[in-house]
């Protein structure tokens, strides 16, 4: 037998193992990658799907609804085949109606939970990077916003507008509501530009916008998240709130916008559950959704609440295991 069959039968013959410090690099990834990724969580499932529903039903709806602003139909019909929701007071279809104003609500958080964002970008990260002076320049203008209570400078602010769109109700929102995520932004940028690899991208000559955009921003992506979508959710109650003060949008129909209708066709009184329940129920089911997203969101960012339920089961069995013993 040649020196080559002899090689050849020694390395079929000898087990094809990994050493162990790759089987346990790899199982160290795994088990971060768990750990990071909520999508394993039930809050992010259940979330996910409350949300995505909504946003399908947004979309779909509208498409199969007849017009929402027609009154040919009669008057606070209940619901039924013809009318999946009932009427309104002046023969509106109620199922168009929320499907529509699905669309409106829903833009109305996406662009406010954008514009407060970004400005928490602008004055939190920004403001935690630089230091200095300009840092207590964005600071000071934070803490401002801060101070003065949100909702009764939205309402405000609406109240000298006459004539008010789903995109100037939001955009008044978005510049209320940035100040809470600025600073909690801008507390943890502090943080992260002494980290060594930061250090390092200012030593290697790297302009601070690239510092800014590529060592910062993707240790801040999970709090940007929760962030936009608690803006998401404070838009879309704030809106609802306004509208039902008679503040909300005049030209468009925002779920909002049909409770302000229900609350004066005075539909409790005429028994017309059908006119308010329905977009109550989806206003508690879309914000219920991002929570819930949110929850699953901070348990990845802060590793107390990740542990938490494993702490909880440890001392549960460790109790138990006492009781047995004694």
């Amino acid at each position: 037998m040649s020196d080559t069959e002899n090689t050849v039968l020694i390395t079929k013959d000898q087990p094809t193992t990994q050493p162990a410090s790759t089987i346990s690099l790899a199982t160290q990834r795994g088990r971060t990658r768990r750990r990071v990724l909520p999508i394993t969580s039930p809050k992010f499932v259940v979330g996910a799907i409350l949300v995505l529903s909504i946003v399908l039903f947004a979309i779909i709806a509208p498409i199969f609804s007849q017009n929402p602003r027609s009154t040919d139909n009669p008057a606070l019909l209940p619901p039924s085949p013809e009318h999946w929701l009932g009427t309104t007071k002046l023969g509106n279809d109620m199922f168009a109606q929320l499907a529509i104003g699905a669309q409106g609500s829903l833009l109305v958080g996406v662009v406010a939970g954008g514009i407060a964002i970004i400005l928490s970008l602008v004055f939190g990260v920004l403001a935690g990077y630089l230091g200095g002076w300009r840092e207590d320049a964005l600071a000071l203008l934070t803490n401002v916003m801060i101070v003065i209570p949100g909702l009764p400078l939205v309402m405000v602010i609406a109240s000298f507008v006459p004539q008010r769109s789903w995109q100037l109700v939001a955009f008044v929102l978005g510049i209320t509501s940035w100040a809470g995520a600025a600073y909690v932004l801008r507390l943890q940028t502090r943080s992260l530009r002494t980290r060594d690899y930061v250090y390092a991208s200012k030593v290697a000559g790297e302009r601070s916008f690239r510092v800014i955009l590529v060592e910062i921003m993707p240790n801040l992506l999970p709090l940007l998240t929760a962030q936009f979508l608690f803006a998401i959710i404070f838009a879309i109650l704030g809106e609802a709130g306004l509208s039902y003060l008679g503040l909300g949008p005049n030209s468009s129909i925002t779920w909002g916008t049909i409770l302000n209708d229900a609350q004066s066709g005075q539909a409790l009184g005429r028994g017309a559950w059908w006119w308010f329940i329905p977009p109550g129920i989806m206003i508690a089911l879309l914000g219920a959704g991002l929570a819930l997203i949110n929850f699953a969101i901070d348990e990845v960012i802060n590793p107390k609440l990740r542990n938490a339920p494993d702490a909880a089961r440890r001392v549960r069995k460790a109790a138990k295991t006492k009781g047995v013993a004694a």
